[in-house]
């Protein structure tokens, strides 16, 4: 690994982004990028994408959660953090998952967020191991709906 870096999703680095795939046995813990791209469409000023590159290479893609409202119920909840992170099969156990989470990390102390959420499927092949050494803690919050539950993490940035 260089020096990794994120960048915009352009009509220039369009195809790079949409052919970061990851392993096939790690394709039910996260969504390809293009439903990510289509799903920061839909939610501009909320969605964070962004392109992982090291050189020329696209190693990853991203995509951060800006203060959104948590609650489903009316309430007021707001939290940000990691919505997606798909680092290319070829490309993983390299520090691009770690200097992914860190960026993040970086952009939502820059924001003034004091709590970085993520959430993740577990089980066999799924990323718990990689957000709990990363210092992320279970809070004990589970989301989605029946058979797609994730545990919710929470990361301190004070």
């Amino acid at each position: 690994m260089s020096a990794p870096r994120l960048e915009e999703i352009t009509p220039a680095n369009f195809a790079k982004a949409i052919a970061v795939a990851v392993l096939p046995e790690q394709e039910f813990a996260v969504a390809p990028v293009v439903k990510s791209l289509a799903e920061a469409y839909v939610h501009p000023g909320v969605a964070w994408p962004r392109l992982i590159v090291d050189g020329e290479r696209a190693v990853g893609f991203l995509m951060a959660f800006i203060d959104v409202d948590w609650r489903e119920d009316g309430g007021s909840l707001r939290r940000s953090g990691l919505w997606r992170l798909n680092i290319a099969a070829g490309e993983q156990g390299k520090g691009y998952g770690r200097f992914a989470v860190r960026a993040v990390a970086e952009e939502l102390r820059r924001r003034g967020t004091e709590e970085f959420y993520v959430t993740w499927h577990t089980g066999e092949h799924g990323p718990e191991e990689f957000y709990l050494g990363l210092g992320f803690r279970k809070n004990g919050e589970v989301v989605g709906e029946e058979g797609e539950e994730e545990v919710v993490g929470v990361l301190g940035l004070g």
